[in-house]
């Protein structure tokens, strides 16, 4: 396997790294909910090619709770940034169904001249990619939906980028939802997570629970055509968070729970490429990793480092965050 390396060491108003973008500079965006800390609100950095760290801006809270969870991040071909304001992450009854969809026009320097409520009252907004008009959002659990099995049930929403102010409903009626899964590992009920597009155009979500990747397929008119397993094997993939493609077709997952990095080739085949026992990531282990990006040549994963359970390698969260960096093969 490989071995991962530390690439940089982020500053301490970082204390739960989660999703990541390019920026039009190639900067590597560092989305921050940092849920380590209840009085440290989610920002937004940037990175560059040395690894140096800068804060881009902190990201508006949420006139309710006060503070912004912000999980998975995106750009449009005007480079706005969305953000997935995930706020009932740490299900607390009082940040329950709080979560938000940002859209945020921010300048090089930080200002933000402007902030959009795309949709909001949603339970748990985690991941978002951006192709043609629409953006796609996992929403990792739909616990008001009651299947007679008891198993959890997620889905991924649409919203057209030009929509502001949806009123999310958290039901299967709800006009928005694109495709719906359900999480059978009765040990792990996280349902839809990571997500991202195909070359071809096909979309590829993770249920996190069942380690399994599924396709996505369209029909002509842009409604569903196909959602099935596209790639699961549960010796070299435990959990699906993050996911990314390089440009031979090669798909990287973050395997959240196991402290590893897995590769999905092109034929589904599942390859575990990296692993690390619980550690602190300082001294260059995956620690929780919760996203990977093909960036620089290299690959480079946001290390969460903060869930712990019977199904976890990680112990217990320590700062300071990192991120680490495997050899792109």
């Amino acid at each position: 396997m490989i071995e991962s390396k530390l690439f940089c060491v982020l500053p301490d108003y970082v204390c739960t790294p989660d999703g990541m973008a390019e920026d039009k500079y190639g900067n590597l965006i560092l989305s921050c909910p940092n849920y380590a800390q209840d009085d440290l609100s989610g920002c937004v950095v940037k990175i560059d090619k040395e690894g140096h760290v800068s804060k881009w801006f902190d990201v508006p809270v949420h006139p309710e709770t006060g503070v912004a969870r912000n999980m998975g991040i995106a750009f449009d071909d005007e480079w706005n940034v969305y953000l997935c304001d995930n706020q009932g992450w740490s299900e607390r009854e009082d940040l329950l169904f709080k979560g938000r969809i940002l859209k945020v026009t921010v300048d090089d320097e930080g200002n933000i001249s402007r902030c959009v409520e795309v949709a909001k009252n949603m339970e748990h907004p985690n991941g978002i990619r951006i192709r043609g008009d629409y953006m796609y959002v996992t929403q990792s659990y739909l616990h008001p939906v009651k299947r007679e099995d008891g198993k959890l049930v997620s889905c991924v929403y649409r919203f057209g980028l030009d929509e502001e102010n949806i009123e999310i409903t958290n039901t299967l009626d709800d006009r928005h939802i694109f495709a719906t899964f359900v999480t059978q590992n009765p040990d792990c009920q996280y349902g839809a997570d990571g997500i991202v597009f195909d070359r071809e155009g096909n979309l590829y979500v993770g249920n996190f629970g069942d380690g399994a990747v599924y396709r996505l397929t369209f029909n002509p008119d842009g409604s569903l055509k196909e959602n099935k397993i596209f790639a699961q094997d549960p010796s070299q993939l435990q959990s699906t968070d993050g996911m990314f493609f390089d440009d031979k077709g090669n798909l990287y997952i973050a395997d959240f729970s196991a402290n590893a990095i897995a590769k999905v080739y092109p034929d589904g085949t599942v390859e575990r490429l990296a692993q690390s026992p619980d550690c602190t990531g300082v001294d260059g282990g995956l620690d929780q990793p919760g996203e990977p990006i093909v960036w620089d040549g290299r690959i480079i994963a946001s290390c969460f480092d903060l869930v712990t359970g019977p199904d976890k390698v990680n112990q217990k969260h320590e700062m300071p965050a990192t991120l680490v960096e495997l050899a792109l093969e």
